[in-house]
C-alpha cells in the first residue's frame, strides 16, 4: 500500500469497524490492501463482508489473481476480471465509499457518480482525493449529484453522513430495505 501513504490501513480498519458499527454490510472487492483491511476491521466488528472476485473460481482466485480469501463471509467468483466485477460490486451496493487506490478505485467512483450513486470520498494522505474532485468539475453531471458526494476526513463521520444520503433517497423512492456499505479502494 506504499501509493497510500503512511497510516493507510489504520484508517481502512477504522472504516471498516464504522461501516459495521453503523449496521451496514461491507461488500468490496475481494482484493488486497485498503478493501481488505476494511474488511478485517468491519469484520473485527462482527460485521458481514461480502467480496466480489474478478476470477470465476475460487481456485483462479488464489492461483492466478493471487487474492486472499479471509474476512470474508462470502466471496462471489464472478469471472468478469476487474472491470466487470468493478461494474457488479458498485451496483450491488446502496452506496460507494472510495479511499486511497490506482485505476481500479477511480474505475469504480466513475461508475458509481455514471450511476447516480450516493458516493463517500474517504480523504487521506493519498492523491485521489483531489482526482475525485477534479472528474466531479470537469463532468458536466453535476446536477443531481451535488449532495451525493460527500468528502470526509473522519470514517466514522463520512459512514454517518452517507447513510443520511441513501436513507433519505430510499424514503423518497419509497423503499425500506437494509442499507449495504460498499468500500472501495485499490486493487
Amino acid at each position: 500500500m506504499n501509493h497510500c501513504g503512511k497510516g493507510a490501513q489504520k484508517v481502512a480498519l477504522v472504516l471498516g469497524r464504522e461501516i459495521a458499527k453503523q449496521g451496514c454490510m461491507l461488500i468490496e472487492g475481494a482484493t488486497t490492501g485498503f478493501p481488505h483491511w476494511a474488511a478485517k476491521g468491519a469484520k473485527g466488528m462482527g460485521g458481514t463482508v461480502v467480496g466480489f472476485s474478478p476470477a470465476k473460481t475460487e481456485k483462479e482466485h488464489i492461483g492466478s489473481y493471487h487474492l486472499p480469501l479471509d474476512y470474508r463471509d462470502l466471496v462471489v467468483y464472478t469471472g468478469f476480471g476487474y472491470s466487470g466485477r468493478n461494474l457488479l460490486l458498485t451496483r450491488a451496493a446502496d452506496a460507494v465509499i472510495v479511499g486511497c487506490g490506482r485505476i481500479g478505485t477511480i474505475n469504480e467512483f466513475t461508475i458509481a457518480f455514471e450511476d447516480r450513486k450516493p458516493i463517500g470520498v474517504l480523504r487521506g494522505a493519498w492523491e485521489t482525493d483531489e482526482l475525485f474532485q477534479d472528474i466531479i468539475n470537469k463532468s458536466h453531471r453535476v446536477a443531481g449529484m451535488r449532495n451525493k458526494v460527500i468528502f470526509d476526513d473522519s470514517p466514522s463521520s463520512l459512514v454517518r453522513r452517507l447513510l443520511r444520503v441513501v436513507r433519505e433517497e430510499k424514503r423518497k423512492n419509497g423503499l425500506a430495505r437494509k442499507t449495504r456499505l460498499l468500500k472501495v479502494a485499490k486493487r
